[in-house]
């Protein structure tokens, strides 16, 4: 009996690392792949917005495009205004800014297979409890990305305001980009590193 309580307690904890571990690794991620939007596209973003907008945060929209996250920029002036939605990806039509769709998957299944190589991971029922909670750092990540890279300005022109403001849908930042992006690509990394990993002792 006491035999059986150790080797559960070992299960838990075990379990709970793994989980840690995938969390961690999920915001690490986040980091790494918005690290490398910024290398692709920083000059483009320099270029095509000037000082109108922070550097960082433009980057942060190009990579949610990535995401297939659509930026909402909205504006008024006066008791007129509207919305509309930017694909700045698509209207750049630069190699390197199309390179950034494949970032995020690259980095979730490395993230992945990281993992299922780190834990030893052999059945792929193990490999989905270790790769899926990625997405618990990456939503993290990505819902406060969407909220510090919105961008607001007034102004007023002969005693009418203006004010418009731009950033990515958070709804979808969060579901999609935090959420989906993860649970397919790390946990498809992780299945992809068990699988082999299993063929290899057979």
């Amino acid at each position: 009996m006491t035999r059986q309580r150790r080797v559960s307690t070992t299960r838990r904890v075990s379990h709970t690392t793994s989980v840690a571990a995938s969390a961690g690794l999920g915001v690490l991620a986040a980091a790494i792949g918005y690290l490398l939007a910024y290398l692709l596209v920083a000059g483009e973003v320099r270029e095509g917005l000037g000082e109108s907008v922070a550097e960082w945060k433009g980057v942060g929209w190009y990579y949610y495009n990535a995401h297939a996250v659509d930026v909402h920029a909205s504006g008024e002036i006066g008791s007129f205004g509207g919305t509309r939605t930017v694909d700045f990806i698509a209207q750049s039509g630069s190699t390197s800014a199309s390179l950034l769709y494949v970032v995020p998957p690259v980095v979730l299944l490395g993230a992945g297979a990281i993992l299922a190589h780190r834990l030893d991971v052999r059945d792929i029922g193990e490999a989905v409890l270790v790769g899926a909670p990625v997405a618990i750092g990456y939503v993290v990540m990505m819902g406060l990305g969407a909220v510090v890279t919105e961008s607001s300005t007034e102004a007023t022109f002969f005693g009418i305001e203006a004010t418009g403001t731009m950033g990515p849908a958070l709804v979808p930042s969060v579901v999609l980009a935090g959420i989906l992006y993860p649970l397919v690509f790390a946990t498809a990394g992780s299945i992809l590193v068990a699988v082999l990993a299993r063929r290899q002792e057979e």
